[in-house]
C-alpha cells in the first residue's frame, strides 16, 4: 500500500495572504474552509471523519501522517468530513497489520483535496498569532493572489448553522448490552458513533434522532434523558437547536451534552457564546473537573466556547448552574452543570469528547456519571 503516484504541485493561501507551496496529497483540485490545525499526533482517521470538522481545512501538528494507513475500523462516521488536509511528511507506505489502503488512496477515494510537504509548524505558530482564518487548497492554480481572491469570496465560520449537513437523515437505533436499564434519546448534531457505543456497554437503549426532531418525537419514546452531541458551525447560529434544548429543560428530562451540546446547554441557560481565537483541537488538552479537582487530559474540536462566570453560581428557571470544568491552558469554560433547589444533578455537559475516539480515557467516567443521574432521576420519580 505505498503511493501509486508522484504528486503534482499544490498551493495554499490564507486569506491574510500568506502562501505555502507544496505538493498534491489526497485528490486534485480546489478546496477552501476554516484553516484549524490539530494537536494530536495520533488519531487521524477519527478526526478526519468526525463531523465536528465540516467546512474546516484540518492542519496536522504531528509531522509525520499516514504511517497506519486506512482501516475499516475506527471511522467516526460515513465518511470523511474535512474540507482539506495539510501534512508535513505523509508516509510512503502504509505499515499497520489493520490498513486496508493508504491513507492517500482514501483521501482520493473520497475526493477530499490535501497538500503535503508544507512546514506545518510555521503555518500553525501564524494562526495561533493571528486566528483561525479562510483558506484555500489547489492543484490547479498555481498564482497566489488568483487563489486569495476566491479564498476571500467564502464565508466565515461565524454565523455558520452547519446542523443540518450532518445530521442523520433518519432516526436509528442503538441497541444496549445486556439487561436495558435507559432509554435515551440522542439529538444528532454531527454525533460520533462511539459515543452512543459507550452509552450502550452501560445499558442504555439509544435512539439517535434528526437534528429536525421535535420535542414531541423525543417525549414519544418516554426517554429517562436527552444527550445532545458535538457538531459543527456556530451555537449561536443553531437557534432551533437552542428552542429544542430549552423545550427538554421545560420538560424536566436529564440532560447530557458535548462539545456543540455543551455551547448549546450554554445559551439555553442564558449565556453566550464567543469565537476562540484559534480554538482547541487535539487529544491532549488539559482540563480540571471543579468537581473532583482532578485534571484530565481530554480530546477536543471546538472553535466556539460558553461565557459563563467562573467562580459564580448563577439562577435558572430550573435550578442553579455553574461552570463544571476549565481548560488549564487559558480557563475556557469546559462544563456545566445545572442543580435543583435540593442541590441534585439534573442536566450536564462538558466541552470535549468523553468517548476518547480517538484520544485517552481520562474522561470517560462522565458516562457514568450520566448514568447515575438517571438512576437519580428514576428513584425521584417512583
Amino acid at each position: 500500500m505505498t503511493n501509486s503516484q508522484s504528486p503534482g504541485p499544490a498551493l495554499l493561501v490564507l486569506e491574510d495572504g500568506r502562501t505555502f507551496r507544496g505538493e498534491s496529497y489526497g485528490a486534485p483540485g480546489e478546496t477552501f474552509g476554516e484553516a484549524v490545525f490539530v494537536t494530536a499526533m495520533g488519531g487521524y482517521q477519527e478526526t478526519l471523519t468526525d463531523p465536528s470538522y465540516r467546512q474546516q481545512v484540518v492542519i496536522q501538528t504531528s509531522p509525520h501522517i499516514g504511517n497506519t494507513g486506512w482501516n475499516e475500523e475506527d471511522d467516526e462516521s460515513t465518511k470523511i468530513w474535512v474540507a482539506g488536509y495539510v501534512v508535513r511528511d505523509a508516509a510512503r507506505m502504509a505499515s499497520s497489520w489493520r490498513a486496508s489502503k493508504s491513507l492517500d488512496e482514501e483521501l482520493v477515494e473520497q475526493g477530499i483535496v490535501g497538500i503535503q510537504g508544507v512546514d506545518t509548524r510555521a503555518l500553525t505558530r501564524h494562526l495561533r498569532e493571528r486566528g483561525a482564518m479562510r483558506v484555500g487548497i489547489s492543484t490547479t492554480e498555481t498564482d497566489p493572489q488568483a487563489l486569495l481572491a476566491r479564498v476571500l469570496e467564502q464565508p466565515s465560520m461565524t454565523g455558520a448553522n452547519l446542523v443540518a449537513e450532518v445530521t442523520t437523515p433518519e432516526a436509528y437505533v442503538i441497541e444496549p448490552e445486556g439487561e436495558t436499564l435507559f432509554t435515551v434519546a440522542a439529538i444528532d448534531l454531527g454525533i460520533k458513533s462511539m459515543t452512543p457505543f459507550r452509552m450502550a456497554e452501560r445499558g442504555c437503549r439509544v435512539h439517535v434522532l434528526p437534528a429536525s426532531s421535535t420535542i414531541e418525537d423525543i417525549k414519544a419514546l418516554n426517554p429517562d434523558a436527552v444527550f445532545f452531541s458535538n457538531g459543527p458551525g456556530d451555537p449561536a447560529a443553531a437557534t432551533e437547536t437552542i428552542d429544542l434544548l430549552t423545550a427538554v429543560l421545560d420538560e424536566g428530562l436529564p440532560y447530557f451534552g458535548i462539545c456543540f451540546g455543551n455551547q448549546i446547554f450554554g445559551r439555553a441557560l442564558g449565556f453566550g457564546t464567543f469565537k476562540l481565537k484559534y480554538g482547541h483541537r487535539g487529544v491532549n488538552q488539559p482540563v480540571m473537573d471543579l468537581t473532583t479537582r482532578r485534571v484530565e487530559i481530554t480530546a477536543h474540536n471546538h472553535g466556539f466556547a460558553v461565557d459563563a462566570p467562573r467562580d459564580t453560581d448563577v439562577p435558572t428557571k430550573w435550578g442553579t448552574v455553574r461552570v463544571s470544568h476549565v481548560c488549564l491552558n487559558d480557563d475556557v469554560v469546559e462544563g456545566l452543570e445545572l442543580r435543583n433547589d435540593a442541590g441534585t444533578l439534573i442536566s450536564f455537559s462538558v466541552q470535549y469528547h468523553p468517548e476518547a475516539a480517538a484520544g485517552p480515557h481520562d474522561s470517560s467516567y462522565l458516562f457514568d456519571r450520566f448514568v447515575e443521574m438517571m438512576q437519580n432521576a428514576n428513584k425521584g420519580n417512583n
